[in-house]
């Protein structure tokens, strides 16, 4: 009778387990992307708002005028003319908004975001009159 010897290397590779694990964490950080993401694109569309506003002048009533009008036509709920801070202190106008927004996560779990924004080219944020 002969006796072979097999020889086990090392065993390589990913688990069950662990693929399983990494799916869920893919899964989760997907969901909540998922939910950030158009809150993000709202916020570039704040900011494209109030770049253009900026450039079109007017008086201060005017530029929320023409910012709620951006509002409407780009579907922007968060910010509207009145939130935004003006300010002419050099002349020319700057202009600034600052805002939280709450997305649920889980029925008691939600994320906070703080955006702002400004034309301002320092990137300081004027704050609110308020």
């Amino acid at each position: 009778m002969e006796h072979r010897s097999i020889h086990l290397g090392k065993q390589q590779g990913v688990s069950l387990t662990s693929v399983i694990l990494v799916l869920i964490v893919v899964g989760l950080v997907a969901v909540v992307g998922i939910k950030v993401f158009p809150s993000w694109l709202e916020y570039r569309s704040i900011k494209d708002g109030i770049v253009r506003v900026k450039a079109e002048g007017g008086t201060v009533p005017e530029m929320q005028r023409a910012f709620d009008k951006f509002a409407d036509i780009n579907n922007v709920e968060s910010v509207k003319g009145r939130d935004l801070i003006i300010s002419k202190d050099g002349g020319e106008p700057e202009i600034s908004f600052a805002y939280q927004k709450r997305i649920a996560l889980t029925e008691k779990a939600s994320l906070v975001i703080d955006y702002d924004g400004t034309t301002d080219p320092s990137g300081v944020v004027a704050a609110s009159a308020d």
